[in-house]
């Protein structure tokens, strides 16, 4: 992978590999037990300034890009699918304000963002219209100057230890009618739901955010009044894909180097159980998945970070990374046998949570179907290209160059 990464890469790698490693693996069994939200590790990895990685310096972000924030979440994945996960759910909603705040908005969260001062998210999903982002019923009617939230969002990753919500609601009638809005956790009429019970990810919370007459300021608005369709789409097209396909690649990894650790240490028949045929085939089945894996994600993050147009490459991304984590997890169960479905020997986990990775952003049948529209000439929007001028390093000059004015402008 030297091809797309450089020496700012690898150091960042070696300092979130090393957290992982001490401050995390020792949690892990304390975590699937209690199967709690971890709100002190998810403040712990905010702290370190990984959820600014995509953030300019400007803004007191790392300003390190696409393929950073790729490293980042896998390496924590590798040992902790929750923790990868809570690190991708944040960054979405560090997505909806570089790619739709105001220059105020810019101003105040990204830094918060940055700091690890507050942790934002981006919640759309609705229990009764799910995925059918059009189908949702939940509505903000704007009094005045304020916006009046009511509804329910569910699947909201990070639900329980956000601090700023995206929201997208009904402001009107069909695809125009959605808009987004920035929502604070202590806003009155704003609570907490259910966090639901889910199988993996033992550690992230996923759950439930209640909207009951929440009111809030117009200029919470994120975009124009209508554009919540456009904050939908772009933050799951743009960061959700490549993000959960950053999760399942630390999770795949994870697989591999576990069961490679297994077959070499198990003695069967008065010989390392890896110096079986039918075993070692298997393992370098796994290995060639995850190089290829590997190699689907790192592009697509590389082509968005130079800006240039990769939807499918994202989607290819997402689809890959989850199919092959969950079958090289199928493989790890076969070599492992009756001992992968116990607790000590982890397999059993990385399933679990490599299958939490397979509905959101898209299906493995979504990403097929738009894959297959691009084949044809039919896909639509390319998002990729369409906010290019917010995913690029000419972004960060920009930036650079506004703040400098600002800052002429202030004596």
């Amino acid at each position: 992978m030297d091809y797309f990464t450089d020496g700012r890469h690898e150091r960042l790698r070696a300092e979130v590999r090393e957290f992982a490693e001490k401050e995390v693996r020792p949690q892990i069994t304390r975590m699937e037990a209690e199967r709690k939200v971890e709100h002190e590790l998810a403040r712990a990895i905010a702290r370190r300034g990984w959820i600014g990685v995509t953030i300019p310096r400007e803004y007191g972000g790392l300003g390190l890009g696409h393929l950073a924030k790729t490293i980042i979440v896998e390496e924590l994945s590798r040992v902790s699918g929750a923790m990868g996960a809570i690190a991708q759910a944040s960054q979405l909603g560090v997505a909806k304000v570089i790619h739709f705040g105001s220059a105020g908005q810019r101003r105040k969260w990204l830094p918060r963002f940055a700091s690890g001062q507050a942790l934002p998210t981006i919640a759309v999903t609705e229990p009764e219209s799910g995925g059918h982002v059009l189908g949702m019923s939940g509505t903000a009617r704007r009094e005045g100057e304020e916006y009046v939230l009511n509804g329910r969002k569910w699947f909201v990753g990070n639900s329980h230890v956000g601090d700023v919500h995206g929201v997208v609601f009904r402001t009107g009638k069909g695809s125009k009618g959605l808009s987004a809005f920035l929502v604070e956790s202590d806003r009155p009429g704003f609570r907490l739901g259910e966090l639901g019970s889910q199988s993996g990810l033992h550690g992230f919370s996923f759950g439930e955010i209640v909207f009951e007459d929440c009111r809030i300021p117009v200029c919470n608005r994120l975009g124009r009044e209508s554009q919540g369709l456009d904050v939908a789409y772009s933050s799951s097209v743009l960061y959700g894909r490549l993000n959960l396909a950053a999760v399942a690649l630390g999770i795949h990894r994870a697989i591999v180097e576990d069961t490679v650790r297994f077959a070499e240490e198990r003695i069967l028949y008065g010989k390392p159980l890896s110096q079986l045929p039918t075993v070692n085939l298997k393992i370098g089945e796994m290995q060639s998945r995850l190089m290829t894996a590997r190699l689907t994600a790192y592009h697509a993050s590389h082509l968005l970070d130079l800006g240039r147009p990769c939807d499918a490459e994202l989607m290819n991304a997402k689809l890959i990374n989850t199919e092959y984590a969950l079958d090289s997890a199928r493989n790890a169960m076969e070599i492992h046998a009756a001992r992968g479905l116990h607790a000590s020997y982890n397999i059993e986990r990385y399933l679990r949570d490599a299958t939490h990775i397979y509905p959101p952003a898209g299906t493995s049948d979504v990403q097929r179907l738009r894959l297959g529209q691009v084949a044809a000439g039919t896909y639509g929007k390319q998002w990729s290209a369409e906010l290019a001028s917010v995913t690029s390093w000419a972004w960060a000059e920009q930036v650079r160059s506004e703040v400098e004015a600002e800052a002429l402008l202030a004596g």
